[in-house]
């Protein structure tokens, strides 16, 4: 009973997210549907990430696939890229719990000075027949205010 106590509040949870811009059934057959978030970089607030992951509404975990696609949807200034991480490592700008267990997907920006790019990377944090899920997605700062701002700064 508690069981099912539980799976019901993780179904009203799952409903509560902000984030949230589209839900794809995949039929009526299955608990498991597509879930299309919209992720702004708080920093580089030029950009918006559409990131789209599996919910299985009724097990412990959801599916660690995800695929992400950022662009930029506003100005990217000089300011911006100065406030963000610029190690090799970037930094965490969005976690989703997808299991009871620990696993959760994640979001982190890397700035490619060189290439004068932002990164952004989508992934699982646990290991799934023997791979980490990820998705790589872009944004050029070519023809924006920040461009050579990112080489200035190294």
């Amino acid at each position: 009973m508690r069981a099912i106590y539980c799976g019901l509040l993780l179904l009203i949870l799952t409903g509560c997210d902000k984030n949230e811009v589209g839900d794809v059934s995949l039929g009526i057959f299955t608990t498991k549907d597509i879930k299309l978030d919209a992720i702004n970089d708080p920093l580089v607030t030029g950009v918006t990430c559409h990131v789209s992951s599996i919910e299985a509404n009724l097990d412990f975990a959801d599916p660690s696939d995800s695929s992400i696609a950022c662009r930029q949807t506003g100005p990217i200034t000089a300011d911006m890229i100065a406030r963000i991480d610029k190690s090799s490592n970037g930094e965490v700008l969005f976690t989703k719990s997808k299991s009871i267990f620990f696993k959760s997907m994640k979001i982190r920006r890397i700035l490619d000075t060189e290439n004068q790019t932002l990164m952004y990377v989508s992934y699982s944090t646990k290991e799934t027949s023997g791979s980490f899920k990820h998705s790589l997605s872009t944004v050029p700062l070519w023809g924006t205010e920040a461009y050579n701002a990112a080489k200035v700064q190294q």
